[in-house]
């Protein structure tokens, strides 16, 4: 690929999700609680899976990680979009868009990986019980923990240098409320053919090889599920991994609709929507998944709000 040795576009313009002020204002009044909702969400499941011992466990340590995750991933796109629903000039740099553009390619892939790891740690748990302590072992969940940071940053690595290698020099003007790839490189004077070819192959590995494995993993669950011999056992095994099968669910069905589609398929609103669901609803609505009517959290919170209790009764003494 020809490299470029400069850059006429400076910033860009992004369009957002709609022109109309009186829907911005609705859309902010909208967006501005579930971004407090999702951080507060997040946060507080990175410090209980912390402060409570009874989370000590490689689920938890693997829902912290896509906590942390989501809290980035919200936090490079909500902001900036509640700014542009109240101002007129809604611009971005092009190192800011870049910016955007690696870090939201690196959590997206960082997050496949990690629903992955979460699903073997499902599998482990209900189809080999005996061995689950010695299996999901404190070392080998770290180690899957940072491959799964790694390869969602490779991923990032390679989209972006393709990217940067063309030439942007206008128009501007971005059908999107952040810089997402596909949108991005409708605005390259030059052939992006090579480019969105790569973004489908990666897709391939990165997004549909973890989607997968998740399936193949999912497949044996159930199976093992259906040899328990009481109700009671079989529903008690699904319910430990309901809330990951939801989680899956909602994040592989837009990934895959916006990332493993032909481009000429594409269509900006509809790209904009399923963008929106998946790095600003799923974000916001994953703690809530995990955590309603999950007695483990429920414990869990007692036992902090018990210790606090404590606490302040022995600073009062």
């Amino acid at each position: 690929m020809k490299m470029w040795n400069y850059t006429k576009v400076e910033e860009f313009i992004l369009l957002g999700l709609t022109s109309l002020p009186d829907i911005k204002i609705i859309l902010f009044v909208i967006f501005f609680p579930c971004y407090i909702i999702s951080l507060k969400g997040n946060i507080a499941i990175i410090l209980i899976s912390r402060l409570s011992s009874r989370l000590h466990t490689p689920m938890y340590f693997f829902l912290s990680h896509l906590s942390f995750l989501d809290i980035w991933h919200t936090s490079i796109i909500v902001p900036l979009m509640l700014i542009h629903f109240l101002s007129l000039r809604k611009s971005i740099s092009f190192n800011g868009c870049v910016t955007q553009m690696f870090i939201h390619l690196s959590l997206g892939g960082t997050e496949c990986y990690l629903l992955l790891s979460m699903a073997y740690d499902r599998y482990v748990a209900i189809c080999s019980p005996l061995h689950y302590t010695t299996i999901m072992h404190p070392v080998l969940c770290i180690k899957m923990a940072t491959g799964s940071w790694a390869g969602g940053i490779i991923n990032s690595i390679v989209h972006t240098v393709f990217a940067l290698q063309l030439p942007f020099c206008g128009p501007n003007v971005l059908n999107h409320f952040f810089c997402e790839i596909p949108s991005v490189l409708e605005l390259a004077c030059a052939d992006t053919s090579l480019n969105k070819t790569v973004i489908f192959f990666f897709a391939i590995f990165v997004v549909m090889g973890p989607f997968f494995l998740i399936l193949i993993t999912y497949g044996y669950i159930i199976s093992s599920i259906l040899k328990i011999s009481t109700s009671v056992g079989r529903r008690k095994a699904f319910s430990t991994c309901a809330s990951h099968i939801i989680v899956v669910s909602l994040f592989y069905g837009t990934i895959i609709f916006m990332y493993m589609r032909p481009g000429s398929s594409h269509v900006a609103n509809q790209d904009k929507m399923a963008s929106l669901f998946y790095s600003v609803i799923a974000p916001m609505l994953n703690p809530l998944i995990y955590t309603l009517r999950n007695k483990d959290v429920i414990g869990a919170f007692a036992d902090i709000r018990r210790k606090t209790v404590v606490s302040d009764k022995g600073y009062g003494h």
